[in-house]
């Protein structure tokens, strides 16, 4: 039977496993050096919401994990809200650009036709990101913000999951330009960079996806259930 982590797994062993689960460190203000203490002990330290770093934790490294209801209706709406913003930051300002520095270097060492429509392919997926995350923070965080303080909304996530299928699809096919047509002529240390970030760059987005769609979207239509009665 599998077993998901909870707050007397210890820290240090969970990223052992897992140790994708290290990206989410900085996510939740974590720094390194917490000996054996468990993740019940480390969220303490750290005034992490245990309840909001088990289930973030156990969608990373799990895929066949669900959180209950008890678990959403648990979630503590500035955390998730601040774990949310930060990947954000994270995926944009620092995942993107390093990506599009590879491109620009590889843009100069091909046809210049090809390199222009690998750049237009890029700028595009990178369009659709950057609306897709300012929807979600101009939008959806303060309508659950909204919600927290009793006051009633018809969110309707109509398209909400879909969007993000058009983000992980575009990005798919940009990884699939990359490994049939981009010329032999591309440095390798440059054309395999840029594969692995890319690569990297999409399972890290597989797992917001999953993060928001299994917390997020569930936990605002918990609140506007609640805020019906």
């Amino acid at each position: 039977m599998l077993k998901y982590f909870s707050e007397n797994t210890k820290l240090a062993e969970a990223i052992t496993v897992h140790p994708a689960l290290i990206q989410l460190l900085p996510r939740f203000n974590i720094s390194l050096g917490f000996g054996d203490k468990t993740i019940g002990g480390v969220c303490k330290e750290f005034a992490v919401p245990v309840n909001l770093f088990l289930v973030v934790c156990n969608i990373y490294a799990f895929e066949s994990y669900r959180p209950t209801l008890s678990d959403i209706s648990g979630t503590d709406t500035d955390g998730l809200i601040a774990y949310l913003k930060k990947s954000h930051a994270y995926y944009f300002d620092k995942r993107i650009p390093h990506i599009e520095k590879h491109l620009k270097i590889i843009t100069e060492q091909i046809d210049r036709k090809q390199g222009a429509i690998l750049m237009s392919f890029f700028l595009q997926y990178k369009k659709e990101v950057k609306e897709h995350f300012d929807y979600e923070e101009d939008t959806v965080f303060p309508m659950l913000k909204s919600l927290q303080e009793n006051k009633y909304h018809d969110v309707g996530f109509s398209g909400y999951e879909e969007a993000h299928t058009n983000i992980e699809d575009t990005l798919d096919d940009l990884i699939q330009i990359v490994f049939k047509y981009l010329p032999g002529s591309v440095e390798y240390e440059n054309s395999i960079g840029m594969a692995f970030d890319i690569l990297q760059l999409a399972e890290e987005l597989k797992k917001h996806a999953l993060i928001e769609e299994r917390i997020l979207i569930p936990f605002i239509e918990y609140m506007e259930r609640r805020n019906e009665i």
